[in-house]
């Protein structure tokens, strides 16, 4: 993809979507609606890198190259979630280049061409961009690894931004199902969650990649990040997106689902 080489005035940015539970593909506010606005006022991407919550496998797995079926990867949702359809172009050149650049950074990856995209993937991006005109690659992310690990993931996917790539990882800054409220989706945000998510957007803004990879030092963290596998694609995106320096950073998207289910969307710049 050397040809798509921007000028380093214009990197891409890097992102991390929440994107909370898969019947947010069905709906259209809240989340959504900022997620498109979000991405209208990105620079089109030549291409989405996906970091997802829902591929968990080490090493670094790459897929799919070719267009191949959705993963439905969840039970016991309305029909019609099962019959969503996002058609979603693929990029045999982004693969490469991709694996390239892990094999460089030592990572060993695997191709894995036969997975297609998982619901931490779909979901937002049939909002995000609907004509499913912008060509997609995932790459999987290790759990109960150390962090130094998704960090190090993070850099090595970092020269993608300068051939117009966007980075994104998708997970929930909080995510603890056994303690949502199922019953009231916009009921006002638990403590313990709300101390979290606000020391992490603190941290974000101060740009502090040492502090984020210690997140279990912050209030509530326990309750919070019960396993570390939607926590860690925000790592991977802020470390991507230090090799340029310190970025800016802003929240497309802030609050709360089922009372404790953050829906923090970030955008590094």
């Amino acid at each position: 993809m050397g040809s798509m080489t921007h000028p380093s005035s214009q990197l891409m940015p890097v992102g991390f979507v929440g994107h909370g539970s898969p019947m947010i593909a069905l709906e259209n506010d809240g989340a959504p609606e900022a997620w498109v606005r979000w991405a209208k006022a990105m620079p089109q991407p030549k291409a989405v890198l996906m970091v997802s919550a829902h591929w968990l496998q080490k090493p670094v797995h790459i897929g799919p190259h070719q267009t191949v079926p959705l993963m439905y990867d969840f039970y016991g949702f309305p029909e019609e979630l099962y019959k969503v359809q996002y058609n979603a172009a693929a990029s045999p050149e982004l693969s490469k280049t991709v694996f390239s650049l892990l094999s460089q950074a030592g990572l060993k990856p695997v191709e894995a061409h036969q997975r297609g995209l998982d619901h931490g993937a779909w979901a937002p991006l049939l909002h995000m961009y609907p004509q499913g005109d912008v060509p997609i690659l995932q790459v999987s992310i290790g759990t109960r690894v150390p962090m130094a690990e998704h960090i190090a993931l993070g850099k090595a996917l970092a020269p993608l931004r300068e051939q117009g790539v966007f980075i994104l990882g998708s997970g929930n800054i909080t995510h603890n199902l056994r303690l949502a409220n199922y019953g009231h989706r916009d009921a006002l945000p638990i403590g313990w969650a709300k101390d979290f998510d606000s020391w992490i957007a603190g941290h974000l803004q101060n740009f502090d990649l040492d502090a984020l990879a210690n997140y279990t030092q912050a209030p509530g963290a326990h309750s919070s990040v019960p396993t570390d596998d939607h926590y860690t694609p925000l790592l991977v995106a802020a470390a991507a997106a230090s090799v340029a320096g310190t970025p800016k950073v802003t929240f497309p998207y802030e609050g709360f689902e089922y009372e404790s289910l953050s829906m923090r969307c970030v955008e590094f710049n």
